[in-house]
């Protein structure tokens, strides 16, 4: 566990009802991902299809947790007949699998494939690469070629990407780069996949995409 993960439990557990006020939490945990700019959840607004579903990926699993999240999908279209205004898909990217939300360039400049354990999606070897990108270009083939979360978020599927969980790349950049955490977490947040929306927290996110309407599916 990190320390920023070790704080933030620390602090869930002081008192004995094992809560504390929110004034009390660590401010990393509660500023957005820029300076005085608020959360964006104008996503649940988004969420207008008949069948809704939330796809929690907490692992890397070789980008399987996103894959599974467009099977969904197809399926929803090939038996139910949905058509694409009909489904309102939601991928979370929390704990290990914040790594599927950060571009292949910052990866390969931080070793995060070694550090989250990331393998390729077909050998199962080890790669500084980000899986859920990787498509026909790749050696992926179809249909999964369609399932990379580029192409999910250019149809318009949702993603969701956890504030603690970044803190962790957060940190690593802090200790290789020799920055403040400030300046961190400007390079984290730029070296996101562009579209992949930044949330509080993983079940913050989970949540809200349950009270919108969403089934939820333990994706990885």
């Amino acid at each position: 566990m990190t320390h920023s993960r070790r704080a933030f439990v620390q602090h869930l557990t002081v008192g004995t009802a094992g809560f504390t006020s929110l004034a009390a939490l660590p401010t990393d945990l509660l500023v957005p991902a820029a300076q005085g700019a608020p959360w964006d959840v104008s996503w649940a607004s988004r969420l207008r299809g008949k069948h809704k579903a939330c796809f929690d990926c907490t692992e890397p699993e070789s980008g399987y947790g996103v894959w599974r999240a467009n099977a969904w999908a197809g399926q929803y279209r090939e038996v139910l007949k949905a058509g694409p205004t009909d489904l309102s898909p939601v991928i979370i990217l929390r704990h290990n699998a914040i790594v599927l939300a950060m571009q292949p360039p910052f990866i390969q400049k931080y070793s995060l494939g070694k550090k989250f354990g990331v393998t390729h999606p077909l050998t199962m070897e080890p790669i500084e690469q980000n899986p859920a990108l990787l498509d026909e270009k790749d050696g992926i083939p179809a249909p999964f070629n369609n399932s990379g979360l580029h192409k999910q978020l250019g149809r318009g599927v949702i993603a969701l990407a956890c504030n603690l969980a970044l803190q962790d790349v957060i940190d690593h950049v802090v200790a290789i780069d020799k920055v403040s955490d400030a300046e961190a977490r400007k390079r984290s947040v730029e070296g996101m996949v562009p579209g992949v929306i930044l949330q509080p927290s993983g079940g913050f996110a989970a949540v809200l995409a349950q009270e919108s309407g969403c089934a939820y599916v333990k994706a990885s």
